[in-house]
């Protein structure tokens, strides 16, 4: 059966992807958006029991294995490449989500909630990207460019009205560093773009819906009344991997239903 020009635009079935931070909140939305769409997809976490859990519930739309490892050390990242080194001769897509915020107030602000911060969201994935380039590589043509998803947050892009200190750095850093790496890759033929989501269900934002009036009370803030979904962030990460998004790198799309032009 030919391709459709859909299939031909928009396509990432065979495509082998990696998805960090992958066993829940965005991360997990991701991945079941590019096993639904027909990549062959790894997710990480450095907790077994979510990975086993994960991995079973996206088994039942396709191809997902999750790993163990722990992103926030160097010993994590290079446990990760090489297991997926040893499965693959090639990577398509590599998202990094894993991510870790810290609140707490200024004054009181600690060292390891800078350090932690850091190490998770700015240090993990440059590292996971370094190990990883020659399977990128070994992916990448001028017809079909390998492709890098950083995940950021509009924290990175304003100011945020918690005192998440470390968190707001990191990712600032995040975009900032994407760009030099899509300037650095190009002709490597590796795209490498930044989804900055608003508004999601997750484990971090949990306190934002913690009762049914929280949520009332929040969502009515949002300029869509509603949370961002796993189609939204899917939807964007596999146009990034597709032929359609192939003539963009290095830019920071907010994902966070209008919510960077209110403020």
């Amino acid at each position: 059966m030919a391709e459709s020009f859909y299939e031909h635009l928009f396509g990432v079935r065979g495509k082998v992807a990696v998805v960090t931070g992958g066993t829940r909140g965005i991360g997990l939305m991701i991945a079941e958006g590019l096993v639904r769409c027909g990549a062959r997809v790894y997710v990480a976490s450095r907790k077994p029991d979510a990975c086993a859990a994960a991995e079973a519930a996206l088994k039942e739309y396709g191809d997902c294995e999750a790993i163990v490892a722990d992103l926030g050390s160097m010993d994590g990242c290079n446990a990760l490449a090489d297991a997926i080194t040893a499965r693959e001769a090639r990577l398509d897509l590599l998202v990094n989500n894993a991510g870790l915020t810290w609140n707490q107030p200024l004054d009181e602000f600690p060292e390891k909630g800078w350090d932690r911060v850091m190490d998770l969201d700015v240090k993990g994935p440059f590292f996971l990207i370094q190990r990883l380039l020659p399977m990128l590589r070994a992916a990448a043509s001028p017809e079909q460019r390998a492709v890098i998803v950083n995940v950021s947050s509009v924290n990175g892009l304003r100011p945020s009205g918690l005192a998440n200190y470390s968190y707001v750095a990191a990712k600032a850093g995040l975009n900032q560093l994407s760009a030099q790496l899509a300037r650095d890759l190009m002709d490597d033929c590796i795209n490498v773009n930044v989804i900055a989501p608003g508004p999601f269900k997750s484990k971090m934002t949990a306190p934002m819906y913690a009762t049914e009036e929280t949520e009332r009370q929040v969502r009515e803030q949002f300029p869509m009344r509603r949370w961002g979904e796993m189609h939204d962030v899917a939807g964007l990460t596999v146009f990034f991997a597709s032929r359609a998004g192939s003539y963009l790198t290095g830019v920071v799309v907010p994902c966070d239903g209008g919510a960077t032009t209110t403020t």
